[in-house]
């Protein structure tokens, strides 16, 4: 027996995704994506807006090395992720100067979760303890994607666009007016615009004020970097939390710009660089990479500080929106009685990834499609 389509479910559900971050954006796009949602993303910002440290996906570092813990949800999200971004960055692909290739070493100076995730990636090796820098207790090396972070937020952007999706500029002060009036709420919206079926809330750290959520599990990590000019360092390498309980990390991009990093300030706010930070940043990346110098001054003597300065064309510093317990990704269901409707209203929550929002976002993308399939009984959605 066959049921007879109604208006009602032959209409494309109207979705509103809170954020245009990586998380956001991501979400947004692989939701349009589905024959049954017409998405509409609402952010005061937007990938190709001046930076802001209200807009950390900008000051992204962006490569995807896998979560050291032991976290099976969070591997699995990565791994979906890491299996798009290998294809998007494929020669050829609409996407590839968002993506470079290159081959990563990881140092770990604490013991490897087991099993190690990075063993999945192309070209997995283990060090042999001759090739171990001091202090470090093993390591690995492998292939793996870095990315251009601000040239991918606006591809991704670009292609929910050209999918169908529509992005209207506004903020919020408490999620309930927007599942009560939608996106006619803001001077970009329209009066004719239906309420949202369902709301995906990719805030970051904006969930910790955001009325309706206000979780105050959510915290900041503050992240420091330096960006550097070294088109002739075509490879990644990290030491992952030496005995200071820094990490270090050189990460190449296609443009010939290397980020060099990086920090990791609880619950520290301050919104520009220290340059203290910047020099120490530079110190560690030099120990760990001397090929960060001009091959002409390595050719000759051993690199100093100095040597860098001349390369260095930008700093930068972003708050990662990081929770106690990991990320959030669940329903919530919204009692209609408080804000004018009937039944009830789902919120899919979707932040709190801390520093691994690039390298899980398309498989937390593909969780929010499942959850929200099965908060509205769509039966089945276009992958």
């Amino acid at each position: 027996m066959t049921t007879t389509p109604t208006p009602e479910t032959l209409r494309k559900k109207e979705i509103v995704v809170l954020g245009a971050g990586v998380i956001g954006l991501t979400a947004a796009y692989k939701l349009q994506l589905q024959d049954t949602y017409k998405v509409t993303i609402v952010s005061e910002i937007i990938p190709s807006d001046p930076k802001s440290i209200k807009y950390t996906s900008r000051w992204a570092g962006g490569h995807h090395v896998y979560n050291p813990i032991n976290e099976t949800e969070q591997h699995l999200f990565e791994e979906q992720t890491f299996d798009v971004m290998w294809a998007l960055s494929a020669p050829g692909s609409d996407a590839e100067e968002c993506f470079l290739r290159v081959p990563q070493t990881e140092y770990f100076f604490t013991e490897e979760p087991k099993p190690n995730p990075m063993e999945k990636m192309p070209n997995f090796k283990r060090l042999n303890a001759d090739e171990l820098i001091p202090g470090a207790l093993s390591g690995c090396t492998f292939t793996t994607v870095t990315i251009d972070v601000p040239i991918y937020l606006n591809y991704l952007l670009m292609r929910f666009l050209a999918a169908g999706g529509r992005v209207v500029r506004g903020s919020l002060q408490h999620i309930y007016p927007l599942l009560e009036a939608g996106t006619n709420l803001f001077a970009e919206g329209n009066k004719h615009d239906p309420v949202p079926d369902a709301v995906i809330n990719c805030t970051g750290l904006g969930a910790r004020v955001l009325g309706g959520v206000e979780d105050k599990d959510v915290f900041p990590v503050r992240g420091q970097t330096v960006l550097v000019r070294a088109p002739w360092v075509r490879f990644g390498r990290t030491e992952t939390l030496d005995h200071t309980g820094a990490f270090t990390y050189i990460i190449p991009r296609r443009s010939s710009d290397v980020i060099v990093g990086g920090t990791r300030g609880i619950n520290d706010w301050f919104p520009r660089p220290r340059p203290e930070i910047t020099e120490d940043i530079l110190r560690r990346g030099l120990k760990l990479c001397p090929e960060l110098a001009p091959p002409e001054i390595r050719a000759i003597r051993e690199p100093t500080l100095e040597d860098l300065l001349p390369l260095v064309v930008g700093e930068g510093c972003g708050l990662r929106p990081a929770r106690k317990g990991g990320l959030r990704l669940e329903v919530e269901w919204i009692d209609g009685a408080l804000v004018k409707r009937d039944g009830k209203v789902p919120i899919v929550h979707n932040y709190g990834h801390g520093g691994f929002g690039y390298q899980a976002s398309w498989g937390c993308a593909n969780r929010v499609v499942e959850l929200l399939d099965a908060a509205l009984g769509v039966s089945k959605a276009k992958i």
